[in-house]
């Protein structure tokens, strides 16, 4: 991207950019399941995937990050509350049905916002706030599938419950990190913090189900995960150039209406009712976010990619 371009705007380029990355990889991230690639290994994948836009942050940095220990709590954190999520995530689709599941995790901005404007003082317009407003509602109606069976006992609204905490905190703890310490050296602690998670994920994996290695499952695994590990680190940037405020619940319901789009391209698959709501209250919401520059957050030591 051009460095002369409008700093004001740089937030919402990142955020297009991270929901680019996530809808396409939305959409393809079923497909290395149904190859016979199982999901606790998708999420090992997707840990090492992380390791090269992790160097590339280390290079653009001079290979230095802060080593002050609030520095890196605040990073080991947003990569644990991340990785926890993650994890709990697959646990709780063994339970219940993705239309009761999703619906839920997809309002975690609300904690995002909710921190942002308490703790941060965060302060945003009031077009703004109706963009917040369509934003969230679009996530949850984007989430929304059409009842396939029911959930499995009760344990799981509470494991739900804690996946939409752990990404609401998350996107808290990033922009205020964001604050204090560089995009690149949040990403680095990040991703070390995702790490410890994956003796957890290798015990996940069914040992008797068979493993597809091949060029439809793992490689393809590596591929698609690619596509998540880049998003979250334009996420970073994104959260590095704008208010949380407006950047969680506007890349939550961006993302999952390039992901119906490609959906519907790519496998011919109608959006139902619901979705298509939801599509029309995203693309409000993007285009009410877009038309005025949003006033930056407070400036790390770091420049523009």
């Amino acid at each position: 991207m051009n460095a002369a371009a409008n700093p004001s705007r740089w937030w919402f380029y990142y955020a297009v950019l991270t929901m680019a990355a996530w809808g396409v990889w939305g959409a393809l991230i079923d497909t290395t399941a149904r190859a016979g690639f199982p999901e606790a290994l998708g999420y090992i994948v997707w840990t090492f995937t992380l390791l090269p836009p992790a160097l590339f942050a280390l290079w653009r940095a001079g290979w230095k990050v802060e080593r002050d220990a609030v520095s890196v709590t605040l990073g080991l954190l947003a990569g644990v509350l991340g990785a926890s999520g993650q994890l709990v995530l697959f646990k709780v689709l063994r339970l219940a049905p993705a239309y009761l599941v999703f619906p839920i995790v997809s309002l975690s901005p609300v904690v995002t916002v909710a921190l942002a404007f308490l703790l941060l003082r965060e302060r945003v317009a009031r077009k703004d706030w109706v963009g917040i407003g369509l934003s969230l509602v679009a996530g949850a109606l984007l989430a929304y599938t059409p009842p396939a069976g029911g959930a499995s006992g009760a344990g799981w609204l509470l494991l739900t419950l804690f996946v939409f905490l752990t990404w609401g905190v998350q996107g808290y703890v990033i922009s205020h990190a964001n604050r204090r310490m560089s995009a690149e050296s949040i990403f680095f602690y990040m991703v070390v913090g995702s790490l410890p998670f994956l003796p957890v994920a290798c015990r996940m994996v069914d040992g008797h189900q068979p493993i597809n290695w091949g060029l439809s499952g793992f490689w393809a695994a590596v591929g698609i995960q690619s596509l998540n590990s880049i998003g979250a680190l334009l996420l970073v940037y994104a959260f590095r150039y704008g208010k949380a405020m407006v950047v969680a619940p506007l890349i939550n319901a961006g993302a999952p209406v390039m992901t119906v789009f490609l959906s519907l391209l790519l496998y011919r698959t109608v959006p139902n009712w619901v979705n298509l709501v939801g599509i029309a209250a995203a693309l409000i919401a993007t285009l009410i976010m877009a038309l005025t520059p949003e006033p930056t957050a407070p400036p790390a030591q770091t420049k523009a990619p």
